[in-house]
């Protein structure tokens, strides 16, 4: 007679990151206007460690229990040519949530990284994440909340989210969530043939004393609705879309319908071991009506990526933004060896870095450098 076994699955894991960055910009010097600049180098130098504890239990057959926490240490030196130099640190969690899951369900709670939508580097449904498109490793902070998800047995899926206690920016977000009020939102994603489709929403309060002047009689925390509708189809090349319209009840007009699209392409040529090349165009504008009037920001990204072997690999990735007329140029070789991992980027971007402004390290790419990284995996 089979004796069905449940055992219990504790693994510790991390990973230990060390980088350097070296760029040269060009600073203005003397009076505002008068053309005169001189370059300057700049640079940081930094190790991360993200040590991560799981823990897997099946509770029967049919149900299991399982958990994560990982925390984010980390600290870093910047410098300037002009022999000053600012050193930070933290130490913080990473991840810290719970499971309970079946074979069509399961529901996750604490800090977690909850990311959807069909597009790959320029992204209007970067609601909750801040992947970069630039880092190979895709670390982006979580978020504090439960989510919960059913699958359908014909690979449709409800997504359920609560959040509370994210009182710091998240993905494009310009003004904060109100710390302890919470957040809730829906995502239902459905197959058609060729592809998916689906639809999202969420809703929050934003603190806008953070980053405006409130009027006297204006109120602090506003209300914000957002509704998305994303799809990706596989034809004879992949097609995707999304596209998010957002309502705040804001005391400036021009700031209360805010409307982002994303559409791209990709395909593989087969070249060699096979170039995979990916477009994405992306526009953003706000007005006091929707999906009318205002200001547009456009972007394109152009993205090719190179597998010499199982071992090495070289991606690069273009970005145009239209509204300004300039280039951002990213060029990545990767080694990999079992355990370790090796990097080596360079960039060539204009000197104020308008791509990404709400990513923390965005900036440190202005102007034209390189960035070597280590990553040990054990």
């Amino acid at each position: 007679m089979l004796q069905n076994v449940h055992t219990q699955s504790f693994v510790f894991k991390g990973q230990a990151i060390g980088w350097t960055v070296a760029s040269q910009m060009e600073e203005t010097v003397g009076l505002p206007g008068s053309g005169d600049t001189k370059k300057v180098l700049r640079g940081q130098a930094g190790m991360r460690y993200l040590p991560e504890i799981q823990l897997q239990t099946p509770i029967n057959e049919d149900f299991s229990f399982d958990a994560e926490i990982s925390a984010n240490i980390w600290g870093s030196g910047l410098y300037w040519s002009a022999d000053s130099t600012v050193w930070e640190g933290d130490v913080r969690p990473y991840r810290a949530w719970m499971k309970f899951s079946g074979d069509q369900f399961e529901v996750r709670g604490g800090l977690q990284k909850i990311n959807f939508g069909s597009a790959n580097m320029l992204r209007p449904l970067m609601w909750f994440d801040q992947i970069d498109p630039r880092d190979p490793l895709q670390l982006t902070d979580g978020v504090w909340g439960i989510l919960g998800r059913y699958y359908f047995l014909n690979n449709a899926n409800i997504w359920v989210w609560g959040l509370i206690g994210n009182d710091q920016r998240k993905g494009w977000e310009v003004i904060p969530s109100v710390k302890n009020k919470p957040e809730f939102g829906f995502r239902v994603q459905l197959p058609i043939p060729g592809g998916e489709l689906a639809t999202t929403y969420h809703y929050r309060l934003a603190d806008a004393e953070k980053v405006f002047q409130i009027p006297h009689g204006a109120k602090p925390h506003i209300r914000e609705k957002r509704l998305a509708l994303d799809g990706k189809f596989d034809y004879v090349v992949g097609i995707w879309f999304e596209a998010v319209l957002t309502h705040q009840e804001i005391h400036i007009p021009e700031l209360e319908y805010s409307h982002a699209l994303s559409l791209g392409l990709d395909y593989t040529f087969g070249l060699g071991n096979g170039i995979n090349v990916m477009t994405e165009y992306f526009t953003f504008g706000s007005s006091e009506r929707p999906l009318s009037g205002g200001e547009n920001v456009h972007f394109s990204a152009l993205s090719a990526n190179y597998p010499f072997n199982i071992i090495n690999n070289l991606n690069g990735i273009i970005f145009y933004d239209w509204t300004n007329k300039e280039f951002y140029n990213f060029i990545n070789w990767s080694w990999q060896y079992d355990k370790w991992s090796f990097y080596i980027m360079g960039f060539w971007n204009p000197q104020r870095f308008n791509l990404y402004q709400g990513l923390g390290d965005a900036n440190l790419y202005a102007g034209r450098g390189l960035q070597f990284m280590v990553v040990f995996n054990h």
